[in-house]
């Protein structure tokens, strides 16, 4: 799970690093918080595709792992 906090904290730098410079730039106020949503999301879509695929795969294997011990532990249960 290391991919999802290092993928959320890359998020968060972005959005701060957006509204940073949207602060500099004049945007206050709501203008400031909804462009740096808007400009921060398309630049992670973009940059952070790499960091994306890893959280989709950890996530996957994860689901799956969870999966396939529930099954087990049911089939255990079914065979007492």
């Amino acid at each position: 799970m290391r991919s999802v906090l290092i993928y959320s904290l890359s998020r968060l730098a972005l959005f701060a690093a957006t509204a940073g410079v949207l602060f500099l730039v004049g945007a206050r106020g709501f203008l400031l918080l909804a462009l740096s949503i808007l400009v921060s999301g398309i630049v992670s879509f973009v940059l952070l595709s790499r960091q994306r695929d890893a959280v989709s795969s950890s996530v996957t294997e994860r689901a799956g792992r969870i999966r396939d011990n529930l099954a087990d532990g049911a089939a255990r249960e079914d065979s007492d």
